[in-house]
């Protein structure tokens, strides 16, 4: 399930794509967002530590893209705040898809199949949207999901 977090950090970010070029400060951002201030500021300093936009201090400071909206896909803001997209450790490339703790060998694993096929299409979809696509529909995936 997507944390209250990745959602607060997805929203800032698309309303930064809405303003792609200009900057908004945090206050504006938590507005736009509808996030708590001081919970987005923290989230902001993660996603500039990990170069999803960049900040800019002082009076006249804020925030903007660090890269255009267009080459940003959700599943990336995701894996940032919220680790891999797996269901389980067996199925993320990024846990070097060990053992689950509560299985007896992943080799017999009965769900590990579908879990497979669950990350596939949520990653398949998540790496395709971007914030462009988002800034653009109203945050709605809808439209851009029914093409697929």
């Amino acid at each position: 399930m997507l944390s209250q977090k990745a959602r607060y950090a997805l929203r800032a970010l698309v309303q930064l794509a809405r303003v792609e070029g200009a900057q908004l400060n945090s206050g504006e951002l938590a507005v736009r967002a509808a996030a708590p201030h001081k919970y987005l500021e923290a989230i902001l300093l993660e996603l500039s530590h990990n170069r999803l936009v960049t900040s800019r201090r002082g009076k006249f400071g804020g925030y903007t893209l660090a890269r255009p909206a267009l080459d940003v896909s959700f599943a990336e803001v995701i894996r940032v705040i919220d680790g891999p997209l797996a269901l389980a450790p067996c199925d993320s490339p990024r846990l070097g898809r060990r053992k689950c703790d509560n299985c007896p060998e992943r080799a017999l694993c009965t769900l590990r199949e579908a879990v497979a096929r669950a990350h596939d299409a949520t990653a398949h979809v998540l790496e395709a949207y971007t914030l462009a696509q988002a800034a653009v529909t109203g945050g709605d995936p809808a439209p851009q999901l029914a093409a697929i």
